[in-house]
């Protein structure tokens, strides 16, 4: 039968998904989240810990955007392939009201299944080429190379896999071990969500899944706090455990702690400062279905630890602040396939930090340290992007596709985010340093896209953000925000 590309065709002669490749599946997902990238290593130039937070927040969606699903049905499967991307970044940051960058980004994998998936190796590398219009970058170096670097490796471990495999028996419990880089996400990832080398222990008793974490951030991370002599590097060990129930239908609760022990030493050390942010993260929450095709993601986390003040003399504070979120995502099974989201985020905030939440020079000189800092991430808008530190957050958006009975364009998503803006503490600070007034109102935000998989390896997408600064800020100038980009996967 021959159709005209935008004729109305029966549902079931559309192509399903199970048919297709890992590469296929994440080919539209990945063309967006590489784009994101690229905004991301922008504004990790600039000493700003909303430019910092982009840049961390963006790299772990890129990094679960590429996350590749090896196949557990065969004795031994070896797959490879990658992912070529470029953008083009047009932006106002609020300190230069026009800059222009462009990326060319290269990442290719390799993996490896045997015994139906008992074992699993995985390899990623990345390499990446950065060009800003002249004088347009943040430290005068506007055309440079990154890379090749390691993005994700990892060997795992699949016990009741290994068994059916060996012996043909089906465990009641389970057993898995995963060694070697790549993300860790505690609860919803609100407040622990960061690629690390680690090694991860989950046990599976019942209804009971119960998992163990001990590892270090990679050695290339920015560190939270810019104002260290050698803020570019991050050196840190994380220790975790969580415990997900499992026997409810549509609810999944979980609780977890998360250490954090800072062991960056300054390349001068400082006798009259200390620069150490040991924080621990005590969360709970649950994630399910309220109705039919209503999901939902709550999460509730207490800061604790020990930071240090800005004084002639170190002075060690403990750390009581607070975060929580609330989201709903509602997928109805109607027309043009719409999504609707809601969000709630809160994050307290320190009436005593007036220049940065996270810095320890011009920082807080109080005893108590209130303001939430975690390792987490949210989406929190393209123009503005602040850290959760000192924000309320409501964020409401749509997406659909218009056109999903013409097969040259079914696979084109029109969507928009909006976000409005306010403080926890009206005399603290925000992220954005260009926040200069005591005052609760931040602005708003609307947040435009267009993702587009013209075919099943090519996708295209753009996004634009427009910032509207409310009384927290004394230049009132709208901020723009333009990325377009291609990706293409093999």
């Amino acid at each position: 039968m021959i159709h005209h590309p935008c004729q109305r065709r029966d549902r079931r002669e559309w192509p399903g998904l199970t048919g297709r490749t890992a590469r296929e599946r994440w080919a539209p997902a990945v063309g967006l989240a590489m784009a994101l990238l690229a905004s991301a290593s922008v504004y990790a130039q600039q000493p700003s810990d909303a430019f910092l937070n982009r840049q961390r927040a963006l790299e772990e969606e890129v990094r679960q955007a590429l996350d590749k699903e090896l196949p557990a049905d065969q004795k031994i499967d070896y797959d490879w392939g990658g992912w070529y991307s470029f953008y083009l970044l047009l932006y106002d940051d609020g300190v230069d009201s026009s800059r222009t960058f462009r990326r060319h980004d290269l990442r290719l994998w390799n993996s490896l299944s045997f015994d139906q998936g008992a074992h699993q190796i995985y390899a990623r590398g990345k390499m990446h080429f950065d060009d800003f219009n002249t004088g347009d970058s943040f430290d005068g170096n506007d055309d440079d190379w990154i890379g090749p670097n390691l993005d994700r490796g990892f060997y795992q471990f699949d016990l009741r896999r290994a068994a059916k495999a060996y012996a043909n028996e089906r465990l009641d419990w389970n057993f898995n071990l995963k060694i070697g880089r790549d993300l860790a996400t505690f609860g919803t990832g609100y407040a622990f969500s960061l690629p690390l080398d680690h090694l991860l222990l989950t046990a599976e008793f019942g209804d009971l899944e119960i998992a163990g974490l001990m590892g270090t951030s990679i050695r290339s991370t920015d560190n939270i706090d810019l104002s260290r002599p050698n803020a570019g590097r991050s050196k840190r060990n994380f220790w975790g455990t969580q415990i997900k129930y499992k026997g409810l239908q549509r609810h999944e609760p979980f609780i977890y702690a998360v250490w954090n022990e800072d062991q960056q030493r300054e390349d001068v050390p400082q006798f009259i400062r200390d620069f150490d942010y040991d924080s621990y993260y005590l969360g709970l929450g649950s994630t399910g279905e309220l109705a039919t095709n209503l999901r939902y993601g709550t999460e509730f986390v207490f800061q604790g630890g020990h930071s240090y003040t800005d004084r002639i003399f170190p002075q060690r504070r403990d750390i009581h602040a607070w975060g929580a979120d609330f989201s709903l995502e509602y997928t109805p099974r109607w027309a043009m396939q719409p999504r609707f989201v809601g969000e709630y985020m809160f994050a307290s905030g320190d009436p005593h930090r007036t220049d940065s939440p996270t810095n320890t020079l011009s920082g807080s000189t109080s005893g108590r340290d209130t303001g939430f800092v975690g390792f987490g991430y949210r989406d929190t808008g393209l123009s503005l992007a602040p850290r959760l530190s000192n924000v309320h957050i409501w964020r409401a958006g749509a997406s659909f596709k218009p056109f999903e009975d013409c097969e040259p364009l079914r696979n084109l998503e029109l969507g928009t985010d909006w976000f409005l803006y306010a403080k926890n503490r009206a005399e603290g600070a925000i992220s954005d340093s260009t926040a200069d007034r005591q005052s609760g109102y931040v602005g708003w935000e609307m947040d435009y896209f267009i993702n587009w998989r013209i075919t099943s390896d090519l996708s295209w997408t753009t996004r634009f953000g427009t910032f509207f600064p409310g009384k927290s800020f004394s230049d009132q100038t709208t901020r723009t925000f333009l990325l377009t980009g291609v990706t293409y996967s093999f």
